[in-house]
């Protein structure tokens, strides 16, 4: 499920490659979603400052990771599929929810919270990275996720603040890792809720820590499938 196009007002970028990679390696058939609604706002990503006056829809700006081929969030339906993966990028505090703005007393995109009701209730597992975890923490009150560590750590953990948000909305926080460096202490599997998740883009680390990270938490939704 994709946010927009662009770290700072859509999908992290290299998160959707990397999960959509390990998908594939892992013999996955996929079929990409969005939202049919309009960004929040829209970033100039080469100044970190909001473009004036302009104006892109969700679903539009995700198909360009999709290559075209993407469906409104709407007619997603867990019938038609094993699991769910959200990236994640800011477009998940801000498109997919609110939590960008509102925190704690966010509210999440009504579809976006049909399908994770759904897909909890029927048993399939969701795999969440970097800030979209907030999503599961705001709509399953139980669930066990993590966005990495609990402390900024002279900046290695940026936005590690999030932590005592997602505890804030009712969600367990699990302090993990990123890297494959540490294999007994990433991704974190919520086996009881079927929910897997990883830091990410959450720390400032190589990509290549955040590819195998991504890797991790894939094959482990993948494996709670069943198949």
């Amino acid at each position: 499920v994709l946010s927009g196009c662009g770290v700072y007002d859509g999908t992290e970028i290299h998160e959707a490659s990397a999960i959509l990679v390990h998908l594939s390696r892992g013999g996955a058939e996929v079929q990409m979603y969005a939202p049919d609604v309009p960004q929040m706002h829209v970033i100039d990503h080469s100044k970190g400052q909001p473009a004036e006056a302009e104006s892109r829809n969700v679903l539009v700006e995700s198909a360009r990771i999709a290559r075209g081929k993407i469906a409104s969030l709407a007619k997603l339906t867990t019938a038609d599929h094993d699991a769910v993966i959200f990236p994640g990028g800011f477009g998940a505090a801000k498109n997919l929810s609110t939590f960008a703005v509102d925190g704690k007393d966010c509210k999440v995109n009504r579809e976006v919270e049909r399908v994770l009701k759904d897909f909890h209730k029927a048993g399939k597992p969701i795999g969440l990275c970097c800030i979209s975890p907030v999503l599961a923490a705001k709509v399953l009150s139980d669930a066990e996720v993590t966005v990495g560590h609990e402390e900024e750590e002279g900046g290695k953990w940026p936005y590690a603040g999030t932590a005592g948000a997602i505890k804030e909305l009712g969600g367990k926080h699990c302090v993990k890792e990123v890297t494959i460096s540490f294999p007994d202490n990433f991704p974190h599997v919520d086996t009881k809720n079927k929910v897997v998740t990883t830091p990410a883009f959450m720390c400032e680390t190589e990509l290549h820590n955040i590819f195998d990270g991504i890797g991790a938490m894939v094959k482990n939704v993948l494996k709670l499938t069943g198949k």
